[in-house]
Protein backbone atom coordinates (compact mmCIF):
# COMPACT_ATOMS: atom_id res chain seq x y z
CA UNK A 1 0.00 0.00 0.00
CA UNK A 2 2.65 2.44 0.57
CA UNK A 3 4.57 1.72 -2.59
CA UNK A 4 1.06 2.58 -4.22
CA UNK A 5 0.69 5.66 -2.60
CA UNK A 6 3.76 7.32 -3.27
CA UNK A 7 3.48 6.03 -6.96
CA UNK A 8 0.06 7.81 -6.82
CA UNK A 9 1.51 10.48 -5.44
CA UNK A 10 4.39 10.66 -7.80
CA UNK A 11 1.44 10.55 -10.47
CA UNK A 12 -0.31 13.57 -9.16
CA UNK A 13 3.04 15.49 -9.17
CA UNK A 14 3.98 14.76 -12.43
CA UNK A 15 0.26 15.45 -13.97
CA UNK A 16 0.16 19.30 -11.46
CA UNK A 17 4.14 20.01 -13.11
CA UNK A 18 3.32 22.71 -15.93
CA UNK A 19 5.09 22.16 -19.43
CA UNK A 20 8.42 23.12 -20.27
CA UNK A 21 8.07 23.21 -23.76
CA UNK A 22 8.91 26.96 -23.41
CA UNK A 23 12.38 26.15 -22.56
CA UNK A 24 13.23 24.37 -25.53
CA UNK A 25 12.49 27.50 -27.70
CA UNK A 26 14.35 29.36 -24.24
CA UNK A 27 17.68 27.69 -24.93
CA UNK A 28 17.87 28.51 -28.42
CA UNK A 29 17.10 32.46 -27.71
CA UNK A 30 19.62 32.72 -24.89
CA UNK A 31 22.78 30.78 -26.86
CA UNK A 32 21.64 33.57 -29.62
CA UNK A 33 20.93 36.84 -27.06
CA UNK A 34 24.03 35.73 -25.20
CA UNK A 35 26.41 35.54 -28.27
CA UNK A 36 25.37 38.46 -30.10
CA UNK A 37 26.02 40.48 -26.74
CA UNK A 38 29.14 39.08 -26.37
CA UNK A 39 30.39 39.65 -29.65
CA UNK A 40 29.41 43.17 -29.26
CA UNK A 41 30.84 43.60 -25.96
CA UNK A 42 34.32 42.29 -26.90
CA UNK A 43 35.10 41.45 -30.17
CA UNK A 44 33.27 43.71 -32.61
CA UNK A 45 34.99 47.79 -32.69
CA UNK A 46 33.88 50.33 -31.15
CA UNK A 47 33.67 51.97 -34.64
CA UNK A 48 30.67 49.53 -35.92
CA UNK A 49 28.57 50.94 -33.92
CA UNK A 50 26.64 47.97 -31.79
CA UNK A 51 26.96 49.54 -28.68
CA UNK A 52 23.06 49.23 -28.99
CA UNK A 53 22.91 45.62 -29.00
CA UNK A 54 24.62 44.81 -25.86
CA UNK A 55 21.89 47.44 -24.03
CA UNK A 56 18.77 45.40 -26.24
CA UNK A 57 19.50 42.00 -27.54
CA UNK A 58 21.53 41.33 -25.12
CA UNK A 59 20.05 42.00 -21.93
CA UNK A 60 17.35 39.66 -22.63
CA UNK A 61 20.11 36.15 -21.95
CA UNK A 62 20.79 36.27 -17.81
CA UNK A 63 17.05 36.86 -17.18
CA UNK A 64 16.11 34.03 -19.77
CA UNK A 65 18.45 31.40 -18.21
CA UNK A 66 18.15 32.26 -14.94
CA UNK A 67 14.37 31.54 -15.59
CA UNK A 68 15.35 28.60 -17.05
CA UNK A 69 17.13 26.98 -14.08
CA UNK A 70 14.88 28.66 -11.39
CA UNK A 71 12.27 26.69 -13.70
CA UNK A 72 14.28 23.16 -13.91
CA UNK A 73 14.81 23.39 -10.27
CA UNK A 74 11.58 24.05 -9.28
CA UNK A 75 9.73 21.91 -11.58
CA UNK A 76 11.84 19.32 -13.08
CA UNK A 77 14.82 18.06 -11.09
CA UNK A 78 14.63 15.66 -7.88
CA UNK A 79 18.02 17.53 -6.68
CA UNK A 80 18.25 21.42 -7.49
CA UNK A 81 21.29 20.89 -5.68
CA UNK A 82 23.26 18.58 -7.65
CA UNK A 83 21.78 20.41 -10.81
CA UNK A 84 23.85 23.66 -9.12
CA UNK A 85 26.58 21.38 -9.15
CA UNK A 86 26.47 20.41 -13.09
CA UNK A 87 26.08 24.38 -13.62
CA UNK A 88 28.94 25.15 -11.20
CA UNK A 89 31.37 22.54 -13.45
CA UNK A 90 30.24 24.88 -16.81
CA UNK A 91 31.25 27.84 -14.73
CA UNK A 92 34.89 26.19 -13.92
CA UNK A 93 35.40 25.16 -17.51
CA UNK A 94 34.69 28.67 -19.10
CA UNK A 95 36.30 30.66 -16.33
CA UNK A 96 39.90 31.30 -17.75
CA UNK A 97 38.54 31.66 -21.42
CA UNK A 98 36.38 34.32 -19.49
CA UNK A 99 38.75 35.94 -18.08
CA UNK A 100 40.73 36.17 -21.55
CA UNK A 101 37.72 38.90 -22.52
CA UNK A 102 38.76 42.35 -22.48
CA UNK A 103 36.81 44.51 -19.71
CA UNK A 104 37.48 47.94 -17.50
CA UNK A 105 36.95 46.12 -14.25
CA UNK A 106 39.88 45.16 -12.25
CA UNK A 107 40.11 42.14 -10.11
CA UNK A 108 38.66 38.70 -10.45
CA UNK A 109 35.00 38.58 -11.67
CA UNK A 110 33.14 34.57 -12.04
CA UNK A 111 31.50 33.77 -15.08
CA UNK A 112 27.77 33.64 -14.98
CA UNK A 113 27.35 29.91 -14.22
CA UNK A 114 28.98 31.14 -10.79
CA UNK A 115 25.89 33.47 -10.34
CA UNK A 116 23.46 30.33 -11.49
CA UNK A 117 24.78 27.95 -9.40
CA UNK A 118 24.57 29.91 -6.04
CA UNK A 119 21.61 31.29 -6.90
CA UNK A 120 19.66 28.15 -7.52
CA UNK A 121 21.35 27.15 -4.34
CA UNK A 122 19.71 29.68 -2.23
CA UNK A 123 16.46 29.21 -4.25
CA UNK A 124 16.28 25.44 -3.19
CA UNK A 125 17.10 26.41 0.54
CA UNK A 126 14.01 28.71 0.52
CA UNK A 127 12.05 25.93 -1.03
CA UNK A 128 12.39 23.91 1.93
CA UNK A 129 12.30 25.79 4.64
CA UNK A 130 8.55 25.98 4.80
CA UNK A 131 8.70 22.03 4.68
CA UNK A 132 11.27 22.07 7.41
CA UNK A 133 8.83 24.25 9.96
CA UNK A 134 5.82 22.48 9.01
CA UNK A 135 7.81 19.11 10.19
CA UNK A 136 9.27 20.83 13.13
CA UNK A 137 12.90 19.72 12.18
CA UNK A 138 13.91 23.77 12.10
CA UNK A 139 13.91 25.42 15.27
CA UNK A 140 14.35 28.69 16.00
CA UNK A 141 17.94 28.73 16.95
CA UNK A 142 19.25 26.52 13.48
CA UNK A 143 16.93 28.91 11.60
CA UNK A 144 18.35 31.98 12.59
CA UNK A 145 21.97 30.27 12.19
CA UNK A 146 21.25 29.54 8.63
CA UNK A 147 19.74 32.65 7.53
CA UNK A 148 22.56 33.95 9.26
CA UNK A 149 24.89 32.16 7.02
CA UNK A 150 22.58 32.98 3.93
CA UNK A 151 23.36 36.01 4.36
CA UNK A 152 26.83 36.42 5.08
CA UNK A 153 27.14 34.06 1.83
CA UNK A 154 25.39 36.00 -0.38
CA UNK A 155 27.05 39.44 0.52
CA UNK A 156 30.23 38.02 -0.04
CA UNK A 157 29.51 36.24 -3.09
CA UNK A 158 27.79 39.50 -4.85
CA UNK A 159 31.16 40.90 -4.67
CA UNK A 160 32.79 38.14 -6.99
CA UNK A 161 30.16 37.06 -9.44
CA UNK A 162 28.88 38.51 -12.29
CA UNK A 163 25.76 40.54 -12.16
CA UNK A 164 26.38 40.63 -8.20
CA UNK A 165 23.95 41.06 -5.27
CA UNK A 166 20.92 41.38 -7.41
CA UNK A 167 22.27 39.02 -10.01
CA UNK A 168 22.39 36.55 -7.31
CA UNK A 169 18.52 36.78 -6.02
CA UNK A 170 16.75 36.54 -9.17
CA UNK A 171 16.20 33.05 -9.37
CA UNK A 172 15.34 32.43 -5.35
CA UNK A 173 12.69 35.36 -6.16
CA UNK A 174 12.22 34.03 -9.57
CA UNK A 175 11.48 30.37 -8.05
CA UNK A 176 9.14 31.67 -5.38
CA UNK A 177 6.61 33.69 -8.05
CA UNK A 178 6.83 30.33 -10.60
CA UNK A 179 5.52 28.81 -7.12
CA UNK A 180 2.96 31.01 -6.17
CA UNK A 181 1.63 31.71 -10.12
CA UNK A 182 1.26 28.11 -10.99
CA UNK A 183 -0.52 26.81 -7.62
CA UNK A 184 -2.12 29.74 -7.26
CA UNK A 185 -6.14 29.00 -7.41
CA UNK A 186 -8.54 31.27 -9.04
CA UNK A 187 -9.77 33.34 -6.39
CA UNK A 188 -9.36 36.71 -6.41
CA UNK A 189 -7.17 37.22 -3.30
CA UNK A 190 -4.95 34.10 -4.30
CA UNK A 191 -4.58 35.85 -7.81
CA UNK A 192 -3.47 38.90 -6.16
CA UNK A 193 -1.03 37.09 -3.58
CA UNK A 194 0.67 35.28 -6.68
CA UNK A 195 1.24 38.58 -7.84
CA UNK A 196 2.31 40.40 -5.61
CA UNK A 197 4.92 37.53 -5.13
CA UNK A 198 6.28 38.12 -8.92
CA UNK A 199 6.50 42.04 -8.15
CA UNK A 200 10.54 41.66 -6.59
CA UNK A 201 11.47 39.83 -10.41
CA UNK A 202 10.52 42.63 -12.03
CA UNK A 203 12.02 45.27 -9.27
CA UNK A 204 15.40 43.31 -9.43
CA UNK A 205 15.42 43.08 -12.98
CA UNK A 206 14.59 46.92 -13.51
CA UNK A 207 17.70 47.30 -11.01
CA UNK A 208 20.13 45.35 -12.53
CA UNK A 209 20.35 47.86 -15.42
CA UNK A 210 21.31 51.58 -15.79
CA UNK A 211 19.59 52.76 -19.05
CA UNK A 212 16.03 53.09 -19.72
CA UNK A 213 16.30 50.53 -23.03
CA UNK A 214 18.06 48.22 -21.00
CA UNK A 215 15.32 48.07 -18.36
CA UNK A 216 12.60 47.59 -20.77
CA UNK A 217 14.16 44.48 -22.00
CA UNK A 218 14.74 42.80 -19.05
CA UNK A 219 11.81 43.35 -17.07
CA UNK A 220 9.73 42.59 -20.41
CA UNK A 221 11.72 39.15 -20.12
CA UNK A 222 10.37 38.60 -16.75
CA UNK A 223 7.71 39.54 -17.28
CA UNK A 224 6.88 37.08 -20.01
CA UNK A 225 8.52 34.36 -17.79
CA UNK A 226 5.97 34.77 -14.98
CA UNK A 227 3.38 35.05 -17.78
CA UNK A 228 4.25 31.50 -18.78
CA UNK A 229 4.05 30.35 -14.74
CA UNK A 230 0.65 31.77 -14.79
CA UNK A 231 -0.72 29.34 -17.24
CA UNK A 232 0.76 30.60 -20.76
CA UNK A 233 3.25 27.51 -20.74
CA UNK A 234 -0.09 25.45 -22.29
CA UNK A 235 0.27 27.20 -25.46
CA UNK A 236 3.39 26.76 -25.84
CA UNK A 237 3.95 24.05 -29.00
CA UNK A 238 7.68 21.80 -28.76
CA UNK A 239 10.66 23.50 -30.55
CA UNK A 240 10.83 21.87 -34.33
CA UNK A 241 14.47 21.33 -33.49
CA UNK A 242 15.56 20.49 -30.29
CA UNK A 243 18.98 21.66 -28.45
CA UNK A 244 21.44 19.09 -29.19
CA UNK A 245 22.83 18.57 -25.35
CA UNK A 246 26.38 18.85 -26.00
CA UNK A 247 26.05 22.25 -27.85
CA UNK A 248 24.17 23.40 -25.01
CA UNK A 249 26.85 22.25 -22.02
CA UNK A 250 29.62 23.37 -24.61
CA UNK A 251 28.25 26.32 -26.07
CA UNK A 252 29.02 29.02 -23.05
CA UNK A 253 32.96 28.53 -22.42
CA UNK A 254 33.85 27.14 -26.06
CA UNK A 255 32.17 30.97 -27.61
CA UNK A 256 34.62 32.60 -25.15
CA UNK A 257 37.76 30.64 -26.16
CA UNK A 258 36.34 31.55 -29.70
CA UNK A 259 36.46 35.26 -29.24
CA UNK A 260 39.84 34.78 -26.73
CA UNK A 261 41.31 32.96 -30.07
CA UNK A 262 39.82 35.76 -31.95
CA UNK A 263 41.39 38.69 -30.14
CA UNK A 264 44.40 37.25 -29.86
CA UNK A 265 44.83 36.56 -34.08
CA UNK A 266 43.31 40.16 -34.28
CA UNK A 267 46.03 41.23 -31.56
CA UNK A 268 43.78 42.45 -29.52
CA UNK A 269 44.39 40.40 -26.35
CA UNK A 270 45.60 40.93 -22.95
Amino acid sequence: MTQQASAASRAAAATHRPSSTWTGWGQWLALITMTVDHLARYAVPDSWGLGWADSSIGRIAFPLFAAMVAWHGLFNTRNPLRYARRILVIGLVAQLPYMLMPRSADGLILNICFTLSLGLTGGAWLQALGGRLERGTLGPPRLIAEAGLAVAAWATAGLWVEYSHLGLLMIPLYMIAMRALHEGGEALAERLVATAMALPVLAVAGLMNSSDMAKSFTVATCLAILLLAAGAHRLIPRVPLGMPRRLWLGWYPGHFAAIALWLWLAGGLG
